[in-house]
Parts: structure tokens; sequence; C-alpha cells
């Protein structure tokens, strides 16, 4: 098909010429006296990007998934207690990973669409008085269901309850797209990996650690091989990887920290927050809903639409597809068949969106979903003329 396939799923997102060009380079020696600098330049940037001052970030070839188990399995020992809230389908598969690592996993459930609840983890660890609980598992931003967590407020409730567990804070889909204050919101842990607001393919899976995360490095005695975070500090102290690393994704991220802290994290934030309230827009002028309960918790690096009852949200994704040339996320677990997501995170801007909304209109007109084509087009552009 000619033109441009519009890729507008919430992650791996496009990804811009400039980082493919600075990819697009031969292999070099990772153990060459000359290696280092690129090793440093990235590591020293990287805490920047979520606003790090203390602790230290790592860089694994490997995916945002892996970065759940190489949190842990630094941090908790075997069979340790955690507590995690379920909200959507990446916060049950973080919970997965670690009941399958061995640990006993304390499930605060929510309605999917509802973000965590604060005082309800309050609640919990004030009841653990014991202090068995190791860890608080978080996804910040929901990629299923469009809805974004304030970290800031479950750290707040971890300390009013007193408790010393540590804040793994699942970021694949907000860090280097929404605010991410590492240091002020009290994250001990933050994950997240290259394919998303880095604008780069999978591949990196990037993990900072707070000091006190840091600290149960040495002492945890749960197993470790390829995650041992002691190798990689040991390593990394000389600018070198344990490993092989995935050098033309380095090339790549080093560019990518260039183009994010060239823009400024506090631009990018509001660059995603401008071109979220234009899909939101577009959202209720077709007279549908987002998956998101309620317009606060709603996530600015992707939405997730619903689908009226009698339709099947896989239909408007297999017509966009294959007739218009667009991919759109697909609603998963409880929201299969419910749910379409538009991400709007990354190598984006209001043209290339307001194209690709032109598309999920025709998509839904196809499929039977009565909406007035162009509507949601134009109430997306007046926002974004208006600058609001």
């Amino acid at each position: 098909m000619a033109g441009r396939h519009f890729l507008q799923i919430p992650g791996p997102t496009p990804v811009p010429d400039r980082l493919l060009r600075a990819m697009h380079r031969a292999m070099e020696d990772h153990r060459s006296s000359a290696f280092p600098a690129l090793t440093r330049s990235i590591l020293s940037r990287l805490p920047q990007v979520v606003h790090q001052t203390k602790g230290e970030p790592f860089v694994f070839p490997a995916t945002g998934t892996a970065m759940w188990e190489a949190a842990l399995v630094n941090t908790v020992n075997p069979g340790g207690r955690l507590l995690a809230v379920r909200f959507g389908q990446f916060s049950h598969l973080f919970i997965q990973t670690a009941r399958a690592l061995g640990y006993q996993v304390d499930v605060l459930e929510e309605p999917w669409g509802e973000v965590a609840d604060p005082s309800r983890i309050e609640a919990a660890l004030a009841a653990d008085t014991a202090h068995e609980i190791q860890g608080v598992l978080l996804v910040h931003n929901e990629t299923a269901t469009g809805v974004t967590s304030d970290v800031a407020a479950v750290r707040a409730a971890i300390d009013r309850a007193k408790h010393p567990a540590l804040l793994l804070v699942d970021g694949v889909s907000s860090i280097a797209s929404l605010e991410f204050q590492f240091d002020a919101w009290g994250v001990d842990c933050a994950i997240t990996g290259t394919q998303k607001g880095f604008m780069l393919p999978a591949g990196l899976g990037i993990l900072y650690m707070s000091e006190k995360a840091l600290a149960r490095v040495d002492t945890c005695t749960m197993p470790r091989a390829y995650f041992d975070l002691r190798a990689m500090r040991a390593n990394n102290a000389q600018g070198f990887f344990p490993s092989t690393p995935a050098l033309s994704l380095l090339f790549g991220l080093d560019e990518a920290l260039t183009m994010l802290l060239d823009e400024g994290m506090a631009a990018v934030a509001e660059r995603h927050r401008f071109l979220a309230n234009g899909v939101r827009a577009a959202v209720n002028a077709w007279g549908l809903r987002q998956c998101a309960k309620r317009p606060e918790i709603a996530s600015n690096s992707l939405t997730a639409v619903m689908v009226p009852d009698g339709h099947d949200a896989r239909q408007v994704i297999e017509i966009a597809f294959t007739r218009y040339d667009i991919s759109l996320g697909s609603g998963l677990n409880e929201v299969a068949g419910k749910v379409f997501r538009i991400g709007h995170l990354g190598d984006t801007n209001s043209l290339t969106l307001a194209g690709a909304l032109s598309g999920v209109e025709m998509a839904l007109c196809d499929a039977g979903i009565p909406i007035m084509l162009g509507s949601g087009v134009g109430a997306a552009l007046q926002q974004w003329r208006v600058g609001a």
C-alpha cells in the first residue's frame, strides 16, 4: 500500500528517522578503551529523564517485562511477601511474574478503568505490623485501560503507614512520555523499556534503582544470573557491560536522550498532554466513552476507547488495518473486544494524529458504529488549534 503506515498502538511506537540513522552504524569493539564514552553518555543522562539524583540506572539487552524480574530478584528475598494493585492487564502480568518467581503477592483488586487507591494500600500496610511485605508493586500508566495512577499519593500512603516496603513502579508507557519524578515521588525501582517514549525498537530494558533499593542488592539471597545487578554495577563503573550489549540500540538510546533532553522533560510531558486532549475531544465528539472511568485519571500517552454494546472492537481494529493501513491497539483480557486503543506517545504530533483519527472514523463507520465522519477530527483540530 502506498504511503506510510500509521502505527498508533501504544508501543512499539514509530522510530524517527534521526534515530534510525543513529542506529545504522557498523558494530564496534565493546571491550575497547573507546567504548566507555558511550556507556557513560547514556548512564549519566538517563537519570535526567525521570529526575533522579540518587541511586543508579541500569540498561539490559532485554525488555520492560524483563525489568520486572530484574527489580524483584535483586531486592526481594526468596518467598518474600509483596503487595500489588491489579486494575489492568499489565498490573496482572506484573503480579504473575512475581508469583512465578515464588513470591507471595497480596492483591488489591480495582475495577478495570480505575487506578490504585492509596487508602487501601495504606490500610493493607498498616495491618502488616510485622513488616513482612517487602515491596509494593504499582503500574504507573496501565496501558490496557488508559489510566494513570498517582505514584506520589501511593508513596505518601506507604509513609503514613510507617512501612519499610520498597515502591516498585512499572513506568513502561509513562517514562519519557509523562511526568515522572523519581526522587520527589519516593520511587525505589522504576521499570521501563525503549519501545515507547524513548522512540526506539524493543530490546533494551531500563531499570532505575534508589539508594534504598541498591542497599538490598548485596544482601538479597534470591538466586540471580543474567539479571544480577552486582555484576552490572561492577562493569558499569568501568564503562562496560558484563555481557555483549545491544550496540545498535545503545547508539539509538544515546541519540534519543539527546532528543528528549534538548526538548526538556517538562515540555515532553506537556506535548503528550496537549495531544491527548485532542484525542479525547475526538472520542467525545463520536459519542463514545473511554475505558478510564474518570477524566482526571485518563492517560496522556494512549486512549482506550469503548465500543457500544453489540459491537466488537476487534472488527474496528481489523478494518482499520486492512482498509486504511493504521494499527490500533487491541483490548486485552477483561476488555478484549470491548476496547480499541489509540497510542499518542513518542514521535508524533497533531497532524499525524489528525490523519490517524481520520482512519479511526472510517473504520468505525465501516464497522457499523454510528458516528458522523469528520466529527472527531474536527473536534481534535479545534482543541489543538486553540492550544488548550
